[in-house]
């Protein structure tokens, strides 16, 4: 109770003596009214779109979770010299909203091919598994048969329609291989990863699969390693075994695909020079790999090697929009949800920022009459936004308060994670920490070595033709 008493004190006093500088217009009750009559005359004024969409982007931010999108648009806001809370991201501009639930059948709290199957297929399904319904067994080759489930990528392309994925991590990867594969387990991305009884029953890889299943005019990722025969050296990393081919069946996947295209003008680039190469114009097919696995977190990319998600996604619309029948397109942020597992919140903000980039171009290239854009996240994260920190502070920094162990502690921690750490029996002195830097590991409630997912409803955004049907809160 004492302790409360001085924290409220505390608290009082940091109002009255802290640094924050109040805007002179904030203290004008005219100002806030004006903001809500402005918002409150744009809702009554909002036409609904019904017309029937040519084209559909799913931007699917992974592990997005709500408390990332405000940390995230935050530190936008503060990378341009600006307190941050009141910045507008692109995706906040999208004017119909909505909460989804993200449970898999069998877990409170899922993992992202589970998910992925949900929103992809229509279909929610068991953890770890990749287009297939909930009949079919984590990791059980011979459950998966008959169990498939198709997505909205083969729909599309079905419809006549060109389609592609843009993604941050390998092509493989659970989220955009549920727009191709079918497998009993999201970790089977080559056949070296796969039991030899599961390869017995007649299941396949996922790689194998990207070839052989849905006819997909854009792939831009990474997970060059999968495509190719074991001990291949990596065209970028010649003499890193870690990168080398890990296929032990001896295809070569990416000439495979180059011969599946004879006829067609068929591109397969693995650097920011021939990628740049590419003309949209002249193009039928890109297979763009730009990492032996998932590609680098976006402030640790080599510009000069690697194009960010915003100009992957540029590459991604200028092909598939030459279809005059439309087009359907995945555009995933997968290392958002890899920065969060590291407890390195630098990392996972970063890139929800370059994935809102990319939103912001696909919204550039499109029309809004024919194109409905979606944002949303796979779920979320045990990620915590806390304290009371003053008005403009980083949102990377620390609290103004300290705990009940008179330590000081970060806005931005974990419910569990690698961050866990008791020196002395008490918590890290973290005064001269720099919490800011890229690969600071938050700290964590409960020791483990990586974080996990969140279990809370997480957010859809909906933009164009019939956007208003994402709406409340929905499966």
């Amino acid at each position: 109770m004492e302790t409360q008493k001085w924290s409220i004190v505390a608290l009082c006093l940091l109002g009255v003596l802290g640094s924050t500088t109040v805007k002179v217009e904030e203290e004008n009750p005219e100002f806030w009214r004006a903001q809500g009559a402005k918002a409150l005359q744009a809702a009554l004024n909002m036409k609904l779109n019904t017309n029937v969409a040519k084209n559909i982007m799913l931007f699917l931010g992974d592990g997005m979770g709500i408390t990332t999108i405000t940390a995230a648009r935050i530190l936008k806001g503060q990378m341009h010299n600006q307190s941050g809370e009141e910045t507008v991201m692109t995706m906040d501009t999208f004017p119909h909203a909505g909460l989804l639930k993200t449970y898999s059948v069998d877990f409170q709290i899922p993992d992202s091919s589970s998910t992925a199957t949900a929103y992809l297929c229509g279909v929610k399904t068991n953890l770890n598994t990749v287009g297939v319904n909930a009949a079919a067994r984590n990791g059980i080759c011979k459950t998966q048969k008959g169990n498939e489930v198709t997505s909205i990528l083969k729909w599309a392309k079905d419809a006549g329609k060109s389609v592609g994925i843009v993604t941050t991590t390998r092509v493989q990867h659970a989220t955009p291989a549920t727009t191709y594969a079918h497998s009993a387990s999201r970790k089977w991305y080559s056949d070296a990863d796969m039991p030899a009884s599961a390869k017995k029953e007649g299941c396949t890889d996922i790689a194998s699969q990207l070839l052989n299943n849905t006819d997909i005019d854009v792939i831009i990722g990474g997970g060059r390693k999968y495509m190719t025969p074991k001990a291949t050296w990596d065209p970028e990393y010649p003499r890193d075994l870690a990168s080398s081919g890990k296929r032990q069946d001896g295809r070569h996947l990416i000439s495979d695909w180059q011969k599946m295209k004879v006829g067609k003008v068929a591109r397969y680039v693995w650097n920011r020079t021939d990628f740049d190469a590419v003309d949209p114009d002249t193009t039928d097919y890109l297979m763009a790999l730009f990492e032996p696995g998932d590609l680098r977190f976006d402030v640790e990319r080599d510009p000069t090697m690697d194009p960010s998600i915003a100009e992957t996604t540029e590459k991604a619309i200028r092909i598939l929009s030459k279809n005059p029948k439309g087009f359907f397109l995945l555009v995933e942020g997968g290392r958002i949800d890899q920065g969060h597992h590291a407890s390195r919140a630098s990392m996972a903000l970063h890139e929800t920022v370059a994935f809102d980039n990319a939103v912001a171009k696909g919204l550039e290239l499109t029309n809004e009459e024919e194109t409905l854009t979606l944002v949303t996240a796979d779920h979320s994260h045990a990620f915590t936004f806390n304290g009371y920190p003053f008005r403009g502070q980083s949102i990377l920094g620390k609290s103004p308060l300290y705990g009940k162990d008179m330590l000081p502690y970060t806005t931005l921690m974990y419910g569990n994670g690698p961050g866990y750490k008791v020196i002395d029996n008490k918590r890290p002195d973290i005064r001269n920490v720099d919490t800011q830097s890229k690969d600071y590991v938050q700290l964590s409630a409960v020791p483990l070595d990586t974080e996990t997912h969140g279990g809370e409803d997480v957010a859809v955004l909906a933009r164009g033709p019939m956007a208003h049907l994402f709406h409340g809160v929905q499966e």
